[in-house]
């Protein structure tokens, strides 16, 4: 066999061109089917999303990629099992360095023909690992080590302990081993009863990896009793198949390795596969085939907990939604029902129209009573001035109180459930409280809408400057009608304030009639009323965002999981289809 250029590795074609595709886009859903919140069952799941993509993208996509290139034989194994010996002996050279001190913290070595190389590329078989061809105490890299000791079709890689003290060798250990063609699991007498390798084993089990287990440097004497309850042992877990191979006790040479006559039935066995093109591709095709059906089967777990995810995330949107909802429509009564009209705003306005006589002209004919309401307030503009700073005050007062009780209450309900705690604890600031700058928010809509309301007023009466009645009122005066007329549009309070409410507002209709006509205050009002609306809504629509752009952040979409179902019922129907021929 000779070495093809990188750019000559095939592609596939036909049913397999079609599988990698699904792969592919089954990789993607499981990418965008994020679990960020802390659901009972979440973590689990997080891990398994994790190992699946890790899986997909380490072994299965390459693979399914370059199903002819070499099988890899992933040597694994507990701490202090003999693996880096085991490999140099099956080698015939010292290409890994043994760790004499636990925990060994070093790169994992690959072993390979010469022209196979290629087949190991950064973008080939475990990509996120940077080639390197020394050795280094990185985890994040692979060192590839070319040799003709190896024969062609075969490369082994030797794994850091699968229960190393360190995490990152676990981690390393496990991903190695999950793309893996062929597990090379390496005990001892002392350590093939431990739980960490058989939970390993149990995962290969149920993957269909291929196995072979040996049975490192045992003493003679030990061989019988101890391979006999290895195997029982292998059954019973559903390995009974797997090769069991035993590496007797034996002095090292100078270079740390084995006589060769120890290895000798695993290295030939190695071989013989290699140079058996059938006998090689069974053995791929069996654990790839059982990593692609493992991966099917623990897709539809991670489906439904998007679903529940995007559930809690959507409860969480709308207790918020409706805590300023209800904000607003309390802001928007208060605005409209006459409860503005009290307090500074009533004493200011009085003060501007001279209520306490008008109010008892109220039966009076409307013809008079608009004259003596252009009368009374003829030469006010300092009055109209403070009605126009005391509404302002009013209503930033409003707003703040609303969104105090507003953002008390969405914390409240957040708080119920551990995902709102863990969402309200990652906020920025304190959620419970309104905004830091909500007061200069505050203010400048409140300008802005005054400012709004002036403009209705200038632009209604263009063409009435000139009258008397529009300059004895003037701007100011026709505006801080307007914004009482919109206060007391419902009149919806009670006693004896209703009356107060209700005369103001007759008050500011009548001035506003006395220019404009009735139809065109109606007009105004309306406008007015709108503006001002839509003012208070954008302020409030920005404390509430506070709310949902935590939950927006967490990337949870319902439809993720309908994407994970159809991307892996593709991958199912391929494979039943793969299966019939």
């Amino acid at each position: 066999m000779t070495a093809r250029p990188d750019d000559a590795v095939p592609v596939p074609g036909g049913q397999d061109a079609q599988m990698l595709t699904a792969l592919v886009r089954l990789r993607g859903a499981l990418q965008e089917a994020a679990l960020p919140l802390d659901l009972p069952g979440s973590e689990e799941l997080r891990t398994s999303r994790q190992q699946m993509l890790d899986q997909l993208e380490d072994y299965v996509i390459p693979r399914v990629m370059t199903l002819d290139s070499p099988m890899l034989a992933v040597v694994g194994g507990s701490t202090g099992a003999g693996k880096s010996t085991l490999v140099n002996s099956l080698v015939g050279s010292r290409v890994t360095t043994p760790g004499l001190l636990r925990p060994t913290t070093r790169s994992p070595v690959l072993v390979h023909h010469p022209d196979d190389a290629h087949w190991f590329g950064q973008d080939r078989l475990l990509p996120d690992l940077l080639r390197v061809d020394h050795a280094t105490d990185d985890p994040d890299s692979l060192q590839l080590v070319a040799t003709e000791a190896v024969p062609q079709g075969l490369a082994i890689l030797d794994a850091p302990d699968v229960d190393s003290v360190e995490e990152r060798n676990r981690q390393l250990a496990a991903q190695l081993l999950a793309a893996a063609d062929l597990w090379v699991f390496v005990t001892s007498a002392a350590r093939y009863a431990d739980q960490v390798p058989w939970e390993f084993l149990r995962q290969a089990a149920d993957r269909s990896t291929a196995v072979a287990v040996v049975l490192d440097r045992t003493a003679a004497e030990a061989v019988q009793t101890v391979s006999t309850h290895l195997a029982r042992m292998l059954s019973s877990r559903g390995l009974k198949d797997c090769p069991l191979f035993i590496v007797h006790e034996g002095q090292v040479d100078e270079d740390g390795l084995l006589p060769p006559g120890h290895v000798g039935d695993i290295r030939g066995w190695l071989e013989s596969l290699a140079s058996d093109t059938a006998a090689r591709t069974a053995v791929v095709k069996q654990t790839l085939d059982g990593a692609v059906r493992a991966i099917s089967h623990h897709v539809h777990p991670i489906a439904d907990a998007v679903v529940r995810q995007a559930e809690v995330a959507e409860g969480l949107r709308e207790t918020s939604r409706r805590a300023y909802a209800l904000a607003l429509a309390d802001t928007q009564r208060a605005t409209a029902d006459g409860t503005l009209m009290r307090g500074e705003v009533l004493a200011r306005w009085q003060e501007f129209v001279g209520t306490g006589e008008l109010l008892r002209s109220l039966e009076d004919k409307v013809g008079r009573l608009r004259d003596r309401l252009v009368s009374a307030v003829k030469g006010k503009p300092q009055q109209a001035d403070r009605v126009v700073v005391a509404v302002e005050s009013g209503l930033e007062l409003l707003v703040l109180e609303r969104a105090e009780e507003a953002a008390e209450r969405a914390a409240e309900a957040w708080r119920q459930q551990p995902a709102g705690v863990e969402l309200l604890e990652s906020a920025p600031a304190d959620l419970s409280r309104a905004s830091r700058d909500l007061r200069r928010r505050a203010e400048q809509a409140v300008r802005e809408w005054q400012t709004d309301v002036l403009e209705l007023v200038r632009a209604e009466g263009a063409d009435r400057r000139t009258t008397a009645k529009f300059l004895a009122l003037g701007v100011n005066g026709l505006g801080v009608a307007l914004m009482v007329v919109v206060f007391s549009q419902t009149a919806g309070v009670t006693g004896a304030e209703a009356g107060i409410a209700g005369g103001s507002a007759v008050l500011g209709q009548k001035l506003l009639e006395a220019v404009f006509g009735d139809q065109a205050v109606r007009g105004l009002a309306e406008r007015a009323r709108r503006m001002l609306d839509d003012r208070v809504a954008d302020l409030f629509g920005a404390e509430e965002a506070r709310y949902t752009t935590l939950v927006d952040g967490l990337g949870v979409d319902a439809e993720a999981a309908g994407a994970v179902r159809e991307a892996v019922r593709r991958v199912d129907d391929l494979r039943f289809a793969a299966a019939q021929n």
